[in-house]
């Protein structure tokens, strides 16, 4: 099982990295794919060097499986290549997630649409998999109307420039290179990715449309509000559902409590409730903040955390090619 990784040193491949070796992975050869300055260079893996190759490289080594989290440009010049040599690609960039001929998966929800045809899947955003992990299981027994999203969102997700931004501004450095159009520490900005047309957000947009994709139903409306907020790792979500049917609080609590990769903590009573501090470096969607919205039947209120790395990004990347090698698909 040859597999490469294309953005090996970046900072979802580096954590893709660590998700392989926790998982045991059956990787016989590791093919770390990086920019040109990065050839040559070594990383480690299960106690092993490997040497940075180019791209096309890689594509000659023909490898089972490519993991790509190199930016939508890389997947879209690249990821075809690799397909044409054989490659099944899982890519984490937004490129092909909304392309008709291209599978979306949360592999707790979708992954037995995939075959053997399906050389190209797409990973999607992180904040699309942690809300619909939590939405998936509610919208089977209760049937979705609305839901209505606002996301308080790690610097991580923009990537080491950002990380580097916060912790200067944090400690009074200047003269660092910005991430952002402001100073982020201290402060919240309702700006995640470029402005689109319609002033959504391409992080907003993402939220609307790729749900409905991965759960195969677009009879439900979505709406998406996306910040960006000084915390490092880990994603968090007011969401506000309203359904066509009634509800019990009680069975919401266990429907979700029984959701592989789903965990609830909703005990005010005590003070538990998730954060992101309680999220960074696990692979569990953390829920809780239920209650029922008062100022209109069938809604309902909830905080769902995730690190954006893990679940959102590194960790289902692999589930997917987890789910490939088990049921024999590459």
């Amino acid at each position: 099982m040859k597999v490469a990784l294309v953005g090996a040193t970046g900072m979802v491949g580096q954590v893709m990295l660590k998700v392989l070796e926790e998982r045991n992975f059956p990787v016989t050869e590791l093919i770390p794919v990086a920019s040109e300055k990065s050839v040559g260079k070594k990383i480690s893996f299960k106690g092993n060097e490997y040497t940075i190759v180019s791209m096309q490289t890689a594509i000659d080594m023909k490898p089972e499986i490519a993991l790509f989290s190199a930016g939508g440009a890389t997947s879209l010049e690249f990821a075809p290549k690799f397909a044409e040599a054989g490659t099944t690609v899982i890519d984490n960039s937004s490129t092909w997630r909304m392309a008709a001929d291209k599978r979306l998966v949360v592999p707790e929800i979708n992954a037995n649409i995939l075959t053997k045809e399906d050389k190209i899947i797409a990973n999607p955003n992180c904040s699309t998999i942690q809300l619909v992990m939590v939405l998936h299981p509610l919208n089977l027994k209760y049937d979705l109307k609305r839901v209505v999203v606002s996301t308080y969102q790690s610097v991580t997700g923009t990537g080491k420039k950002a990380v580097d931004q916060l912790n200067a501004e944090i400690n009074g450095n200047d003269g660092v290179e910005m991430a952002y159009p402001y100073e982020i520490f201290k402060n919240a900005l309702p700006h995640c990715d470029v402005f689109a047309d319609d002033d959504y957000t391409k992080e907003e947009l993402k939220l609307m449309t790729e749900p409905k994709k991965i759960m195969g139903d677009d009879s439900f409306n979505l709406t998406a509000t996306a910040v960006r907020v000084p915390v490092q790792g880990g994603h968090s979500e007011s969401v506000n559902i309203e359904f066509e049917n009634e509800f019990d609080l009680d069975e919401v609590r266990k429907i979700l409590s029984e959701t592989s990769g789903v965990t609830v903590l909703d005990d005010v009573t005590n003070k538990i409730y998730p954060m992101p501090l309680y999220s960074e470096g696990k692979d569990e969607v953390f829920v809780g903040r239920i209650r029922r919205d008062k100022s209109q039947p069938n809604t309902l209120n909830m905080w769902i955390v995730a690190d954006n790395l893990r679940k959102g990004a590194a960790t289902n990347a692999v589930q997917i090619a987890e789910y490939l090698v088990e049921n024999k698909l590459v």
